[in-house]
């Protein structure tokens, strides 16, 4: 991970592989637009020379560095500290030194669902979605997210719609300490689920480029929900393509990448940067 020649700040992504990562993108835009003299460099770490990697953060004069798969939930037992939320959620996704060279550890998937949500339909998420409950597809690692950054904000009922039901129960014990009814439902319940729903957030692959299409009927929802795909290849899916014919505000998933990279970012290079349509394009541009 040594470098010849390092700048003043450095930063990075750690994966295995980490070739296709647009974070190298976004955060080299950001010290470009900042005039910050820093570098954001991509990292290939096997899963077996992880924990060598992060020791060598401080050897290499690094500020921190982020994790992709599949290093968020094994980097968890190599920091000196991790966070509540990352706790809460079960992996990492952020490292950063501070001053006194203890390495933490946060993840912040949640603040960037919730972030872009808020950039794309801030009313709606002020108003906590009318207070009518939130349906969320899938119960993975996103799923997760979702489900801390939504009771963070204060919504009243999480519906939780999987294939494996006690996977999406197993959710309701990360925010079991908050007031928000967290309900599981079988996947075969979906289009039920978004009867009286405000917000419906897809945490799953379906729909994805080289994925399985999404199959789900939109009648049931209320003109006024918000619609958000975390998916972002093909940016716009057939999810969001479906929700805006109807009239939903629609929400695609490029903007939570842009938006959990801040926070990094700040720690890192000690400025808090701006998601706007310029980084979108720059980031764009380059996924192809």
């Amino acid at each position: 991970m040594t470098a010849t020649s390092s700048p003043r700040l450095r930063a990075g992504v750690m994966g295995w592989p980490v070739a296709h990562s647009l974070s190298p993108v976004l955060h080299g835009h950001w010290l470009k637009r900042y005039g910050i003299d820093g570098s954001y460099e991509a990292f290939p770490v096997r899963p077996e020379d992880l924990a060598e990697a992060i020791s060598g953060l401080r050897r290499d004069g690094l500020r921190g560095t982020n994790l992709t798969v599949p290093h968020k939930e094994a980097a968890m037992a190599l920091v000196d500290n991790v966070d509540e939320t990352a706790q809460r959620i079960g992996a990492v996704n952020t490292l950063f030194m501070t001053p006194d060279g203890t390495l933490n550890a946060t993840n912040t998937d949640a603040y960037g669902l919730i972030e872009n949500i808020r950039a794309a339909a801030p009313d709606a998420l002020e108003g906590r979605f009318g207070g009518k409950p939130v349906v969320i597809l899938g119960a993975g690692g996103a799923a997760r997210a979702a489900v801390v950054g939504l009771a963070d904000i204060g919504v009243s009922e999480i519906r939780i719609v999987n294939r494996t039901v006690a996977r999406a129960e197993s959710l309701a014990g990360i925010v079991s300490d908050q007031d928000v009814v967290v309900r599981a439902l079988d996947w075969e319940k979906r289009d039920e689920a978004l009867a009286g729903a405000g917000l419906l957030v897809n945490t799953t692959t379906l729909g994805m480029e080289g994925q399985a299409p999404l199959h789900i009927n939109l009648d049931s929802l209320s003109e006024a929900a918000v619609v958000n795909d975390i998916v972002y290849a093909p940016l716009e899916t057939e999810l969001l393509s479906a929700a805006r014919a109807r009239g939903n505000p629609a929400v695609d998933g490029l903007g939570m990448l842009l938006h959990q990279a801040r926070a990094g970012f700040r720690e890192w290079f000690g400025v808090d940067p701006e998601v706007d349509d310029d980084l979108r394009n720059a980031v764009l541009a380059a996924r192809g």
